[in-house]
């Protein structure tokens, strides 16, 4: 079993959706990360050589923040926002979509489960 940048790519795939596994490596880029190894996309992870998996880990390395460092990047720019109160900081504190989608019906991925409000009498 192949790994890179920790993480373990599974055998039965190609090498560029095998790369897809590792956190901050989409399919564009996965595929352009294939090209510059000299790496046919279409290879199986089982079949790829110690050479081809050295050169995709050194691209990697070099080229792209993944995994830990990716993520600790998107932790600090959101507690940037937080800090400085600005107004995708106060929707990120609430729990609420960031990017101007409404709330008023849908949102429920970032709002959670529906909190019934008592109806008022008449």
């Amino acid at each position: 079993m192949a790994r890179i940048a920790g993480v373990d790519l599974p055998n039965d795939k190609t090498a560029e959706i095998g790369l897809t596994r590792i956190y901050g490596i989409g399919h564009s880029s996965a595929k352009r990360i294939c090209e510059q190894a000299k790496v046919p996309g279409q290879t199986r992870v089982k079949n790829l050589t110690e050479e081809q998996l050295n050169n995709l880990r050194r691209i990697i390395e070099d080229e792209f923040k993944v995994e830990g460092m990716l993520r600790s990047e998107i932790t600090m720019n959101i507690k940037r926002l937080l800090d400085i109160g600005c107004y995708r900081g106060l929707r990120h504190r609430r729990g609420l979509p960031v990017r101007g989608q409404r709330t008023r019906t849908n949102a429920r991925t970032r709002k959670g489960p529906r909190r019934t409000v008592a109806g008022k009498k008449k």
